[in-house]
């Protein structure tokens, strides 16, 4: 049976303690990599991991504007740390609000929004970047939580 798309009802849902937590992994390989000084990849367009951050955070703040149906929901606090292991930029995210519905997308998108502009400050130097994989690593304060393994 096909819906029509719509908003879901969120007036019944109790207010909560909502966390989410979301992980991007981006392969820039070793020549990319070897360019890393003081913890830090600095391109043409200025520091890749500040930047990263910062649009990791704006594009979490603007997840209502972009998803259909998504929610807008207050941000209480959003983090976006990046990490290297190997030839990998590691993307961590965290969204938390107090309120009626959850903040999965807004971690998914700050970690996918990161990764991206990550990616656009480095393409300069290599095409063979990867964007691996974007996920959801826990959530909790809803109807159920979930932990990744």
């Amino acid at each position: 049976l096909f819906r029509s798309p719509r908003m879901v009802d969120v007036s019944e849902k109790k207010v909560t303690k909502r966390v989410a937590r979301a992980q991007a992994t981006v392969l820039l390989g070793q020549e990319i990599m070897k360019k890393i000084k003081n913890n830090e990849l600095v391109t043409k367009k200025g520091p890749v991991f500040q930047t990263a951050i910062i649009a990791g955070v704006m594009g979490a703040k603007k997840i209502a504007d972009v998803i259909p149906f998504c929610h807008p929901v207050g941000l209480e606090d959003c983090q976006v740390t990046i990490s290297t292991k190997g030839d990998r930029a590691i993307i961590d995210t965290l969204a938390l609000v107090t309120g009626k519905t959850g903040v999965e997308m807004e971690a998914l998108t700050a970690a996918s929004i990161a990764a991206l502009t990550v990616y656009d400050m480095c393409k300069a130097l290599s095409h063979h970047i990867i964007i691996e994989e974007i996920k959801l690593m826990e959530k909790t304060g809803g109807k159920k939580d979930f932990r990744r393994k």
